[in-house]
């Protein structure tokens, strides 16, 4: 079956899709180090999807029609969503994104419509300051294509993914409601049914078999294998014990501290090495678990369930400086992580 891939990203709902049994016939997405992911991607496994690399305002979904779409998805911007965020929603151009999804789907009619999106989308305000005003205009505009959409928050690590990231997942099909989320299969607490769910998966157990990283200016031995912790930033998280937070820990002196918060709870945080990791961001990267360095863009590739045939494109960011496009930890913290999309979309198959 076909699929067409907007706001690809570097292609963690692509990689799941495709894993389900779908095939890509084309990506679109704006970013160039996004691009050029997508396309070492392709390269690497000898695939024929076109990549547009372009603002998706200017795409004509006409050009897609003769592959008969069966599955469109997508991730479109959730800056504007975001609970962290400012909250502009639709007066932010990047929550108007949303909706290229309904304007591609009014010239395709696929059978189904994957979209993820952060949980704040559900209480994201209209124009007029609704509360939930935002989703509710994209489930009507759904419905007026004859979708019939649902929508799940869905824990990636109640699926496996060693990664504690809640976001909701909307699905829509054309015509009928035969689609099911998938029941969980790990959870963070033990029960004694007869049907017992696994435990979370830890993000140790996914990384600690890497080789030492290199640093920025050598040569890689592994591919995005790379520690740019600047000296003064190992410092302070050597005071961090394994799971805590800087501002968290007792008796660590005033130089150190600086100008933190004890609001700061997510900044100078270290990993724990029997639990999964908290959401990956990009911009506050956590620490080793071990080590006084940050995680490196492959540690956070193998957090979020990427393949180590994949590498990421552009730059890597000292967390002190700035870079006009998407690093490569933003690229990972912005993706959809591959196991996820793969099991939503193998109930997708299901349902059409």
């Amino acid at each position: 079956m076909k699929a067409l891939s907007l706001f690809s990203g570097c292609g963690g709902l692509d990689i799941g899709v495709e894993a389900a049994g779908f095939e890509n016939v084309a990506n679109i997405e704006c970013d160039k180090n996004a691009v050029q992911t997508l396309k070492q991607w392709r390269e690497v496994n000898h695939k024929n999807n076109e990549i547009f690399a372009d603002d998706i305002r200017n795409i004509d979904p006409s050009i897609f029609k003769a592959h008969k779409i069966d599955l469109l998805h997508g991730g479109p911007p959730c800056q504007a969503f975001s609970l962290i965020g400012k909250r502009d929603s639709l007066d932010d151009p990047r929550g108007q994104l949303l909706f290229e999804v309904i304007r591609f789907a009014a010239g395709l009619l696929p059978k189904a419509i994957m979209i993820e999106n952060v949980k704040g989308l559900l209480s994201a305000p209209d124009e007029k300051g609704q509360v939930g005003g935002a989703f509710e205009l994209f489930i009507k505009e759904l419905a007026k294509l004859n979708y019939v959409p649902k929508w799940a928050v869905i824990n990636a690590a109640d699926y496996g993914i060693p990664q504690k990231r809640e976001r909701v997942f909307i699905v829509a099909t054309y015509g009928h409601n035969g689609f099911e989320f998938p029941a969980p299969t790990h959870s963070e607490t033990q029960n004694n049914s007869l049907f017992p769910l696994k435990p979370h998966e830890s993000a140790w157990k996914r990384i600690a078999n890497l080789p030492n990283p290199t640093h920025k200016g050598e040569t890689e031995t592994f591919p995005n294998h790379i520690d740019v912790t600047p000296d003064r930033d190992a410092e302070r998280i050597s005071y961090v014990s394994e799971g805590g937070y800087l501002v968290g820990e007792k008796n660590v002196p005033p130089s150190i501290l600086m100008n933190l918060t004890k609001k700061d709870t997510t900044k100078y945080r270290r990993l724990s090495k029997n639990e999964p990791s908290l959401t990956l961001r990009g911009g506050e990267i956590f620490y080793h678990p071990t080590e006084n360095r940050y995680l490196t863009p492959r540690e956070y590739m193998r957090i979020h369930t990427f393949p180590d045939s994949l590498v990421l494109q552009g730059p890597i960011r000292r967390r002190s400086g700035n870079v006009k496009d998407l690093d490569q930890h933003r690229l990972v913290a912005n993706a959809v992580p591959p196991k996820i999309a793969e099991i939503v979309a193998k109930e997708i198959i299901k349902a059409i």
